[in-house]
């Protein structure tokens, strides 16, 4: 099994960052890709940004330029930096990891933009 802890969510600002942490553990083993989805309320869960275990990305057109995402191998860990944050970017933040036909999620981070 493995198990998804993310950490980093809260309040901010428009224009304000925040940076997102999943850490992996448990049976880590071989090759795998991460990411990041969110759910806003009413909203069906969508890609943020995904990272595959060779480093390669993808953005949501939404947070091209605006967001990175970035993992540390030795530490299993996987980083969501989120700059120039919007009102529209307030969600829930799960952390997902795909192995071979397994899929695993977090349990969530509260991302609330507003003033």
């Amino acid at each position: 099994q493995v198990q998804l802890v993310e950490s980093g969510g809260g309040l901010v600002q428009p224009g304000g960052s925040l940076r997102l942490s999943c850490a992996a553990s448990g049976s880590i083993f071989g090759i795998y890709a991460m990411g990041w989805f969110r759910q806003a309320p009413g909203k069906q869960r969508e890609l943020v940004a995904g990272i595959t275990s060779g480093g390669g990305t993808n953005y949501a057109d939404s947070v091209k330029g605006r967001f990175t995402i970035s993992r540390d191998n030795a530490k299993n860990t996987v980083y969501l930096q989120m700059n120039s944050l919007k009102p529209e970017d307030t969600a829930v933040y799960y952390c997902n990891l795909v192995r071979s036909t397994s899929s695993y999620w977090g349990q969530g981070t509260q991302v609330t933009v507003s003033s």
